[in-house]
């Protein structure tokens, strides 16, 4: 089969093919006289060239398997070297003492020594060079930490008086206050130290990608001045593997993110083996960077390979490092020098020549680039210079690295939590620390030099250069103030007989927000491109779309009244087709009040089945990041949302909600439950500090919305409240209703009232999550409090009582049934268990049993069980409501 790329284009016109021909001619024969390598060196001379005279050649998405800085480019090393790598051997010691105490005494308790051990440069550098404090009255540079890195974190922290050995030894063990160390990063856990978490792989890339934007949002809002903020963003190469690590990359080039800088550790490894054993990852990830615009520097041979590569005058060296696979690469690391040089160096003369005079102690002492303190320092000085795009640092380093050869390299390396006695000899005789081998028989003791050592020092005095000790997590941020009534005026006003949904009502509320004096600027409209589908596209042209270009160009709206506006100073965060993304933004703006000591007020609008079922680890890590703001499910409701099938249809998000321990849930079904929602939420939020933040489901069917009964505005934020109160018949019901589908129980009252003569109390219950929490704390207290006075839950002073109770929501039965075991009343969830489907609202709600004649059945059913209504009745009451009694359970259809 003919191939396209055998032969030159025709496509363009050449206006001299004689010349050329010539070039053509030249590199043919330049090949046939001096092979592949040396034609390779002059293209690869020429191509450098031409992007020096700015020819404008995009750049390789892959280079040579060398370092990106050669030795004549780096700069002078600025600090004492020897000294570091005193400390840098103090803080390896530590750390691998603090995990190993831990498991010697709690066997299990896990912690990791091999990733920092990998990485102890790599960081050891940025902390006394790069890495900018919060002291000075900054903001500091945001560092995201590689989570298993965190014993090395930690040990940096004891050196400086930080932490105490008490606290060390509670590594992993935080049940007591004020003593325990978290395993990995969690703000949540360790308020004054962590500021990001990240140890869920490829939630700490995309995070650093979205704050560095959000950084600039800031500043070109001025709101916030972050010209002088780096985002620095450690992550392995193994990690590259989560979508979420590298499927932002092209948002960081494209924004021109030059205050963001990745520093992938290739240690070649992840849990079980090699990364790519077959190939190269570090080459692979390059060309992934380069390809996305990325700036990108390789850190992968030390010093030592310096003079090897500049006697390489065949390039036979550079060949063999771009054909030796990773896998091989792993077994030369553990390898002896013989091994070295037979099977690295031996294959090509020119190759043993260039190494003949180095012994096989020589050959085991050439380090890979990750290590060598020179090499990356010029690789973060380049990055912090760079300027229009993005860095992403890739350095080759050891997994495990001076661990000892039973650890260094392996395989095993990551799952290793210990050390035997002889291991820690080695250990420490590597790290020439004073330590006894009686110390060391049974436990490895912490290694302190003194506060007034020179060593500590220094290291105190580096971080005051920079602006204080890091990681710290600091509040500065001062109370948002209370948005005016008017923003809130008209709802509690009901819409007459006019139709409107909860989304247009919500709609409606944030642009009075957003046009609020107080507090306007500080809102965060955060969409998904579904803006056109929540109705909030008036919002492009009333406060515009951020975009870091502004709009170069004239959109085809431009002449209608909503046009397409993006501005360098544009409120709205129009994310594009990325729930990732913008849960990332999200997480960025609701920390901000600690992390740039600047409150925002975020309000992330999505797609209700795509939040939670698809971003549940951002926004558990966003509850661990203490974020504040709010979550708005909009098209929520597995009958409400009735077009769009089984893909799209949200009948369980409630249920996750509940999972997280500091959201607040919420399923308003009108107007003014929305809105008393949103305002208690930004007091307690930003008026209190309250580290909690909301989910409150929207809906896009249209209905009269009532005004607000007096009094009921606590029982709203409690979950719930008596919406109408039923007539007196010869039984009684109590109806619960959530959402949309309290329409649905209203008219099931009316169908009980006149067909059967039943009564009906009609409740509205905006949160089963905060009714279940409360009564969790009361049945706690009750437990521990034995001899005092029992307290009685909120949702049993509410609907306590001998009537039976049906509750009827859109979304899965689990949801109402998380207050039934504390009723004593018969209790009868409705909900819309199953998988969702396309067709009519009307005819999704009898296929789920959630319409009114299914409810009031239910309803009449709960009585007979009680025997106040007699099965046959039941049975007439089925058929004469049209109801099917032998149709396909839901939950299985």
């Amino acid at each position: 089969m003919h191939e396209v790329f055998d032969e030159f284009k025709r496509q363009l016109p050449d206006i001299d093919p004689a010349e050329t021909d010539e070039w053509i001619e030249s590199l043919d024969a330049l090949v046939k006289q001096a092979g592949p390598e040396r034609a390779r060196f002059v293209l690869y001379k020429l191509l450098k060239r031409a992007r020096m005279l700015q020819v404008g050649l995009p750049p390789l998405t892959q280079t040579r398997y060398i370092n990106t800085i050669s030795p004549e480019q780096e700069p002078d090393f600025p600090g004492d070297e020897e000294m570091e790598h005193r400390i840098r051997q103090f803080i390896r010691w530590n750390a691998v003492a603090m995990v190993v105490r831990a498991n010697h005494h709690y066997e299990g308790i896990g912690g990791h020594l091999a990733t920092y051990a990998s990485s102890a440069t790599l960081y050891e550098v940025g902390f006394n060079h790069f890495f900018r404090g919060k002291d000075d009255g900054g903001d500091g540079d945001q560092v995201f930490y590689q989570g298993h890195a965190s014993p090395g974190i930690y040990a940096r922290a004891f050196l400086e008086g930080r932490l105490k050995e008490s606290q060390l030894d509670h590594f992993r063990r935080e049940t007591k206050p004020g003593e325990g160390l978290s395993s990995y990063p969690h703000p949540r856990l360790m308020p004054d130290y962590w500021e990001f978490p990240t140890v869920s792989m490829g939630l700490g890339p995309i995070t650093a990608i979205y704050q560095a934007r959000f950084n600039r949002y800031l500043q070109n809002r001025g709101i916030r001045d972050t010209t002088g903020q780096r985002v620095w963003g450690f992550l392995g190469d193994g990690e590259c593997d989560e979508p979420e690590s590298l499927g932002a990359l092209h948002l960081a080039a494209r924004e021109g993110l030059d205050n963001l800088t990745f520093v992938v550790n290739c240690n070649l490894q992840r849990l079980d083996g090699p990364v790519r054993g077959n190939g190269k990852i570090i080459q692979e990830l390059e060309s992934v960077f380069r390809g996305s615009g990325w700036n990108v520097i390789k850190v992968i041979w030390g010093r030592e390979w310096d003079d090897l590569l500049a006697r390489d005058v065949d390039g036979v060296l550079v060949n063999k490092m771009n054909e030796t696979t990773d896998g091989e690469s792993q077994r030369l690391t553990i390898a002896d020098g013989a091994y070295i040089r037979e099977h690295f160096f031996g294959p090509d003369p020119r190759l043993r020549k260039l190494v003949e005079h180095l012994s096989d102690a020589d050959l085991m002492k050439l380090r890979r680039g990750g290590h060598d303190y020179r090499k990356v320092y010029a690789a973060y000085r380049e990055a912090v210079g760079h300027t229009a795009s993005p860095t992403a640092i890739l350095a080759q380093t050891v997994k495990g690295w001076a661990l000892g050869p039973n650890v260094e390299g392996r395989n095993i390396t990551h799952q290793a939590k210990k050390l035997t006695f002889e291991e820690l000899k080695i250990f420490r005789d590597r790290l020439e620390l004073p330590i006894t081998d009686k110390q060391l028989e049974e436990d490895p003791p912490y290694y302190h030099p003194g506060m007034d050592s020179a060593e500590v020092r220094y290291m105190l005095e580096r971080r005051r250069a920079l602006g204080g000790v890091v990681p710290k997590r600091v509040v500065r941020g001062k109370p948002l103030p209370v948005p005016g009534d008017a923003a809130f005026a008209e709802f509690p006003k009901g819409s007459g007989k006019a139709a409107a949904s909860t989304t247009m009502a919500f709609t409606r509320l944030l642009r009075n927000l957003l046009r609020d004096e107080a507090i306007g600027a500080r809102v965060v409209p955060i969409i998904p491109d579904e803006a056109r589908t929540f109705g909030m596209d008036p919002l492009f042209k009333e406060v515009g779309i951020y975009s870091s270009l502004g709009q170069t160009y004239e959109p085809v709206d431009a002449e209608t009244l909503l046009p397409y506006r993006e501005a360098t100073n544009g409120q709205v965060l129009e994310e594009g087709i990325t729930e990732a993304g913008s849960m990332a933004s999200f997480t960025a703006a609701g920390t901000s009040y600690a992390t740039h000591s600047e409150a925002m007020l975020p309000f992330y609008i999505f797609y209700s089945m795509f939040g939670f079922q698809r971003t549940m680890d951002q926004i558990w890590a966003f509850g661990d990041a203490r974020g504040r703001g709010f979550l708005l499910g909009a098209t929520a409701g597995r009958t409400t949302l009735n077009g769009e099938g089984l893909q799209h249809e949200d009948g369980h998000s409630h249920l996750l909600a509940t999972a997280v321990p500091n959201i607040r849930a919420y399923d308003p079904a009108f107007a003014y439950e929305t809105a008393v929602i949103v305002r208690d939420g930004i007091r307690r939020m930003f008026v209190d500090n309250a580290d909690v933040f909301y989910y409150l489901t929207l809906y896009n069917e249209n209905y009269p919305m009532p005004p607000m009964p007096a009094g009921v505005e606590d029982g709203i934020l409690r979950g719930i409240y008596l919406f109408r109160k039923g007539e007196e018949g010869r039984s009684r019901v109590t109806l619960l209703g959530s959402g949309p589908i309290l329409m649905q129980v209203l008219r099931t009252q009316e169908i009980l009232q006149e067909k059967y003569d039943v009564g009906a109390d009609v409740y509205s219950v905006t949160s089963y999550q905060q009714l279940r929490n409360e009564a969790l704390g009361v049945e706690r207290w009750n437990r521990l409090h034995p001899t005092e006075t029992a307290k009685v839950p909120y949702v049993v002073q509410v609907l306590g009582g001998a009537t039976p109770i049906i509750a009827a929501s859109d979304f899965m039965k689990a949801v109402p049934d998380q207050i039934s075991r504390w009723l004593s009343q018969p209790f009868v969830p409705m909900g819309t268990d199953g998988f969702g489907r396309s067709d009519t609202r009307a005819a999704l709600r009898r296929h789920f049993e959630v319409d009114a004649e299914s409810i009031a059945v239910a309803c009449l059913n709960a009585l007979a069980l009680c025997e106040q209504f007699s099965p046959q009745d039941v049975a007439k009451a089925i058929a004469d409501l049209g109801i099917d009694p032998n149709k396909p359970e839901p939950r299985t259809a």
